[in-house]
This record gives structure tokens, sequence and C-alpha cells, in this order.
């Protein structure tokens, strides 16, 4: 596990904010580029793509990234999201947890038998009909026809793309990616922030904008998406052939205003809210660095809006 100091991120955007940006957006491109290329050298025998990691890990970003480089070496590529196979509560009775409550994290939310025949469809280049699910209706509505070309690549990216009860596809037919942050913040005396932390800090502002969702509902959520990582995606990170870590370095000194007034509030009115008090402690020991900086191609922007690589 990498770690990078809070005095080091302060005294880079200090010194050259412009430059540190620059940098700290090539290492990440780096990671991608690799993980384009050696999917190159497969395309022909593998055509599916199967791309997971954790909640906030960058899937969205890093797999659109991946299509881009691809595209451009004329290797055509189609970006699908598994959330288009969740299924309606109603439908979902096994996805619960050991208290009885709905398990959103639950592999059993998706359409898995749909998912693997479209799988194999796409594989073979047959018509299926993607579907398109609704989360703020909990309904499944009409999908769009896709045949996939002889010798194009599909990347599905969900969080349990890499689970083989989810994903029932020969490893011959397909490259796994995982993707998450494993690089951790440190403090001057030593004290490290957990990755899980720098992911929760992207999801409290993706689910603001996007989700309409307050951050005081993403912290009670927490746990659950915690523990549905544990059981749901962290045991099958091992079948990705590439692992890409997603930190970029100055990201946490962009969310730092976004979050630390919030953050604040939340935790003076709710002592329960634990998880919030260490990054609250990081945010202010750094140096906050305007949005604007921030490049339209960044991951960072698949968070705070204003991504290119966002529908």
């Amino acid at each position: 596990m990498k770690k990078i100091s809070i005095n080091t991120i302060n005294s880079r955007s200090r010194s050259d904010v412009a430059e540190f940006i620059t940098e700290s957006e090539k290492k990440y491109s780096r990671r991608i580029n690799k993980a384009a290329e050696m999917l190159a050298q497969t395309h022909k025998d593998k055509p599916i793509i199967l791309l997971s990691g954790p909640s906030g890990a960058g899937k969205t970003t890093s797999a659109r990234r991946i299509e881009f480089l691809l595209d451009t070496q004329d290797i055509l590529t189609k970006t699908i999201s598994m959330d288009n196979y969740f299924l309606p509560e109603s439908m979902t009775p096994d996805a619960v947890d050991e208290n009885g409550k709905v398990d959103y994290e639950s592999p059993y939310r998706m359409d898995i038998k749909l998912l693997n025949e479209h799988l194999i469809k796409m594989a073979n280049c047959e018509p299926v009909e993607i579907p398109t699910f609704n989360f703020a209706k909990q309904e499944r509505e009409p999908g769009k026809i896709y045949k996939r070309k002889p010798g194009e690549l599909v990347l599905f990216e969900g969080i349990h793309a890499l689970n083989p009860e989810v994903t029932n596809i020969p490893d011959d037919m397909a490259n796994c990616i995982y993707v998450s942050i494993r690089t951790r913040l440190e403090l001057e005396n030593g004290s490290l922030l957990h990755p899980s932390h720098i992911r929760l800090m992207r999801r409290l502002l993706r689910d603001k904008k996007y989700r309409g969702r307050a951050f005081e509902a993403t912290m009670d959520m927490f746990d659950g998406v915690e523990r549905g990582e544990s059981l749901y995606i962290m045991p099958y990170k091992d079948r990705a052939q590439i692992q890409i870590d997603t930190f970029i370095n100055y990201e946490a000194s962009v969310y730092k205003p976004f979050l630390s007034d919030e953050l604040h509030r939340v935790f003076s009115q709710n002592k329960d809210h634990k998880n919030h008090e260490q990054m609250e402690e990081f945010l202010n020991a750094l140096d906050a660095i305007p949005a604007e900086e921030v490049p339209d191609y960044s991951l960072v922007r698949e968070f705070i809006g204003g991504s290119v690589f966002r529908d």
C-alpha cells in the first residue's frame, strides 16, 4: 500500500498547483494506458472485459478512459453499466441482510440469468436488448438493441463484474480488471487515512450531486456498503489480470471545500457518525485546491461534476 503525506501535497500545491495537477493526472493516465495496452494484445481472443471495484473506486471514468484509448487504436469498444441489469426490490426477496433488511449491495439484486444470456450472445455477435433500470422508480424501462460487431470489445463495469456467480462466463472469453484506491494519506504524526475514507469522500459528493442524497443518508449507508464490499467484491479481486490504483494525488484538496462544512455540521448534530471524524481531521490539514483547476477529463470530475466521460 502506497502513501503520500499531507505536507507533500500542500507543498506541491503551493509551489505550482497546475504542475502538481498535471503530474498527478499523468500518473493515473499511465496506469490506464498500461491496462489498455494489455487489453489490445488479446482483443481478438477475449471479446468481453469485466471491470469491478468497490463503491467510489472510479469505475465509470476508468472504463470510459479505457474505451477511448482502445477506440483510438481502431479497437472498437462499447462500455455497458451493469446497473442496467438491476431488478426491482419486489423481485429480489433473497437480497436481504442478516437482519432481514434490504441488502442493496447483494448480487441477487441483479438479473443474473439475463446478464449471462447477454454475455454469451454478445460474445457470439448475436443481438440483445440491453435493459435500462430507473433507480428512482425502482423499475426496469425499455432498453436498446445492441449487436456486437466482429472484433469489437464489450466492457461491462459494475461492483459485481468479477463475481463468478454473477458473470458466469469462461475466463478464456474475458479479461478482468479491478480498480480501487491503493494509496493512503499520511499526517505529520504518522496517522494514515484508510482508502475507504477517500472513496467515502467521493461517494458523498457523487450522491449529493447526482442522486440528491444528503450527507447523513450516505453516511448511514456506509456500514452496509463496507459489509457488501467484504462479502461480494473483495473476495473476487484476484480474478483480475489487471489492477489499477485510481487515487489522484491532489483529489482530497479539491474535495475539501465541498465537504468540510457539511461534515462538521453532520458530526455536530450526530456523534454516532464516527466515520467522518478522521476525514475531517485530514481535510482540515489540507490546503484547498479550486475545482476550476481540475481538467474535464480527470477522474475527480466523476464526483464533483463536469466530466467529459459522464453521460
